[in-house]
């Protein structure tokens, strides 16, 4: 298996995923232009990651793909202990970060999206920054009495972690979320969070 993946985009949370798992993958880091050449772009006509080959099976969105990790790796027990309960728990709360968190952000990383007048471009971000805080209310109340959101540790953990480094990045306010502070502490001391972001060079 291989991932396509960009330093810090939503891709590294599936590069985390593998790292847990134990198994055997590649990792081709890509960059703006790499994801723009003719020789990605038959691979995912998006120019966007994350995307998957494996074999002659290629698969690109960032849910889709944290469920074919955890399928192609069962063993690492990614969506819980193979029940129906535990594997719907990790699948609603990768659906909170992938449907909810992370698209809460297109307006910081691009406000002229949102609105068509540049002058309003500080505007629009601090609306999305006061938002992207009030999804995180969410996380933090769930893991005042947990360490993963899922209850055990699952494929929505690492894309959490993720965009808790875009927070600090774009200047989200996240003064009083000392379980999410806990928790980004617990993920960056992992041995797998710090494998994948060695590889893309994010150390």
């Amino acid at each position: 298996m291989k991932l396509y993946s960009k330093p810090g985009a939503c891709s590294t949370a599936d590069h985390i995923a593998l790292q847990w798992t134990g198994g055997a993958f590649e990792v081709e880091v890509m960059d703006k232009d790499t994801m723009k050449a003719p020789a990605y772009l038959a691979i995912n006509p998006a120019g966007a990651v994350p995307a998957v080959v494996d074999g002659d099976f290629v698969l690109n969105q960032n849910s889709a793909i944290m469920g074919y990790i955890a399928d192609k790796f069962p063993h690492a027990h990614l969506t819980g202990d193979g029940s129906a309960q535990q594997h719907a728990e990790a699948a609603r709360w990768l659906a909170f970060v992938n449907s909810d968190l992370h698209p809460a952000f297109k307006p910081i990383f691009g406000p002229g999206a949102f609105h068509p007048d540049p002058a309003q471009a500080d505007t629009v971000r601090q609306h999305a920054r006061e938002r992207v805080r009030a999804l995180y209310a969410t996380a933090d109340q769930r893991l005042a009495d947990r360490e993963w959101l899922a209850g055990f540790r699952s494929y929505a953990d690492p894309y959490l972690y993720i965009t808790l480094r875009w927070a600090d990045a774009v200047g989200v306010d996240m003064s009083g979320y000392e379980h999410l502070a806990a928790f980004k502490r617990r993920m960056e001391a992992d041995a797998g969070v710090q494998a994948a972001l060695k590889a893309e060079g994010l150390q």
